[in-house]
């Protein structure tokens, strides 16, 4: 029953990847994606919206009608083990783990993601859940497998974790990292200045590191042309906008313009 993680095998193949982001947990929209055929993974952000267990599974579900396609879940901080292991028995494979701060903060967003073996050392024991087919196969040796290739992702987003950086990604079971601007500005006192000289150098000094130490920097872009200085450092991996964005952008663009022909 456990289904191969897309995500995982790129990485794993040091391909690029391409995800992209949404508020809006409807299947139907995550079919909008997949059918559009150049969507690695899709990443529900759920600390930013409203859902429920079950509408996770629908999530999952919708996901597993694309062989190319994987899921990825945001974590918040306060919740994390119970919010890994309801993502992952929903069938959600890759687990994206915001406001890390240490060391300790990357070796708890791991174990949650791992089997309660000896082995693995990791906190996620059996469970009857749609990602074994709730009866078929809870607790074998394919489930355990399984939760070794659950992608993980940790959120450097404040200035602790820019300061323990090494630290951080120093933790085994760690595949990819992601700078967060809007929280670093506001970790650093300058709330609102996502371009700001210090935050750009933040992020610039965990591209750098992540590169050095063999994991993939994971940066969000909303146009295709924004990648572009990103590659020139060696970034292969992208999240390319989100739901909440896109309509918004298209509301103000085209709505504005019909609304000034007709004189509102």
């Amino acid at each position: 029953m456990t289904r191969e993680n897309i995500l995982y095998e790129l990485l794993k193949q040091k391909r690029p990847t391409i995800g992209t982001r949404v508020h809006t947990i409807w299947p139907g929209l995550v079919e909008v994606i997949g059918h559009s055929g150049v969507i690695d993974y899709v990443e529900f952000t759920a600390d930013y919206a409203p859902y429920d267990l079950q509408s996770l599974e629908n999530f999952g579900r919708a996901i597993d009608l694309f062989d190319h396609m994987s899921g990825m879940m945001k974590i918040e901080e306060h919740l994390r083990p119970y919010l890994a292991v309801r993502a992952i028995g929903s069938g959600i494979q890759n687990l994206n783990f915001a406001d890390i701060r240490n060391a300790d903060d990357a070796k708890q967003a791991v174990a949650s993601s791992r089997a309660a073996t000896p082995q693995a050392g990791g906190m996620v024991g059996v469970r009857m859940a749609r990602d074994v087919g709730y009866v078929v196969e809870p607790g074998s040796v394919n489930y355990v497998e399984s939760l070794e290739r659950v992608v993980v992702v940790l959120h450097i987003e404040n200035c602790t974790a820019v300061e323990h950086l090494e630290d951080i990604l120093s933790v085994e079971g760690i595949s990819m990292v992601q700078f967060g601007p809007a929280d670093y500005s506001m970790s650093i006192g300058i709330p609102g200045q996502w371009d700001h000289v210090e935050v750009k150098r933040a992020e610039l000094h965990m591209i750098e590191t992540a590169l050095k130490m063999g994991i993939a920097p994971r940066v969000e872009i909303d146009q295709f042309e924004d990648a572009e200085p990103y590659i020139e450092l060696g970034v292969k991996d992208f999240s390319i906008g989100q739901d909440v964005t896109i309509i918004s952008d298209y509301c103000l663009d085209q709505g504005g313009k019909l609304a000034n022909i007709l004189g509102k």
